[in-house]
């Protein structure tokens, strides 16, 4: 028997794609993490954590340990709801869906509007798993370029503007990180805001805004396109694993009444009742823009020691974009192949991630890598920058 025979057309088409996560190096347990896209070690709130646990445990008992889970789930959209209206995002309660990460949500939308027929619009560098999210409904795909001031939306225009001439679909859906971008680290700037929005307006389609960095800015909070949205075009997602735990598993996504009923349809109810319940106590306790500021410090300081590092262990020929908050700085190695020189990096100790994992087409991002500055310590990120600048020396 082959248990190939019983699958649907469209789960064979997704498994020719490459497992997920495969694009993770396997990093010696020694070596400097300039590849992990993760929150500080210092910086998870363990303590605070541990106290709401046993808070929610005492006052409740097996309450949140049930299928139904407890009141406190119904406060924490209340808690994420009144976070997006500090930020000009006004959602209603039937307009919001709470999902397990920013991932479940991206997958539930892939899962309501995307098909083998669906043409999406990605941005070129992207974030690798939406890709490989999308890439399990469909294999059609529009990749825009990037540049130090995000997408590029005259480029866009082109292509929209091309595919109508020649009678081509157009997409229904574009993915875009438009704050801090992962893995650029670039922030799309109002005017190109402005006009992404005027182009889904004018070519029909829907813009998933990915906002997982949005609140790690290091001195001006861009406005999102949720913000400026006065069509209900976007559908904005957001998490709290990079300001609180990834662990946790908590995101959401913010857009019409009748969109989050769909989505709600296919989620059904796979909440996390434990999990959330633990994260409205946890927000119920302490100050949230406190441990943002302080988390924007400590990132701030983290950044500004891995650019200097480049600056002073990086030859001439390498160049990289500064970002102005998020987890990441990408850099561009002239002549190199950043997967071959991954090897010899971790050899002398040192992780980073190759640009190819974030293309559709890999060749693209051959001479370019993405490091992080969130997960390691000052002394290690320096240490780290160093060591790479020799391997790129050699």
């Amino acid at each position: 028997m082959s248990i190939e025979n019983f699958y649907s057309e469209n789960i064979k088409n997704a498994l020719k794609n490459d497992p997920p996560g495969e694009w993770m190096p396997k990093i010696p347990e020694q070596c400097i993490r300039l590849s992990s896209g993760f929150p500080a070690p210092d910086l998870v709130p363990v303590e605070q954590v541990k106290e709401a646990v046993v808070q929610l445990l005492n006052e409740e008992q097996d309450l949140p340990l049930h299928y139904l889970g407890t009141p406190k789930m119904d406060k924490l959209k209340g808690q994420i709801q009144a976070r997006l209206s500090e930020r000009g995002m006004h959602i209603s309660e039937k307009a919001m869906l709470v999902t397990a990460g920013a991932c479940q949500a991206i997958n539930l939308i892939a899962r309501v509007f995307v098909d083998e027929q669906t043409v999406v619009a990605v941005e070129a560098p992207t974030y690798m798993e939406a890709l490989e999210v999308f890439q399990n409904y469909t294999n059609q795909f529009i990749s825009i370029p990037i540049d130090e001031q995000g997408l590029q939306t005259k480029e866009l225009e082109k292509v929209l503007a091309k595919r109508e001439e020649q009678g081509l679909p157009l997409p229904k859906i574009l993915y875009t990180i438009p704050t801090f971008q992962n893995p650029t680290g670039t922030t799309m700037t109002e005017e190109r805001r402005k006009h992404v929005l005027e182009l889904a307006s004018r070519y029909d389609f829907l813009i998933l805004e990915d906002d997982a960095y949005g609140e790690l800015y290091f001195e001006k909070q861009p406005v999102t396109l949720k913000a400026m949205d006065h069509e209900n075009r976007v559908l904005h997602v957001g998490s709290l694993s990079k300001v609180v735990a990834p662990g946790l598993r908590i995101g959401w996504v913010a857009a019409t009444e009748e969109i989050i009923t769909s989505l709600y349809w296919f989620k059904k109810d796979l909440d996390h009742p434990f999990a959330q319940a633990i994260m409205a106590t946890y927000l119920g306790n302490n100050n949230f823009d406190n441990r943002l500021n302080t988390l924007r410090i400590s990132y701030q300081e983290r950044c500004s020691v891995l650019l200097a590092a480049l600056e002073k262990n990086m030859p001439k020929s390498v160049t990289w974009y500064v970002p102005e908050g998020g987890y990441f700085v990408w850099m561009n190695v002239a002549g190199a192949d950043t997967s071959a020189l991954l090897q010899q990096a971790l050899d002398q100790g040192v992780s980073f991630l190759p640009g190819k994992y974030f293309f559709l087409n890999e060749q693209d991002g051959k001479e370019w890598l993405r490091l992080s500055f969130s997960y390691s310590g000052l002394k290690e990120i320096k240490k780290g920058v160093e060591m790479l600048g020799k391997v790129i020396a050699d």
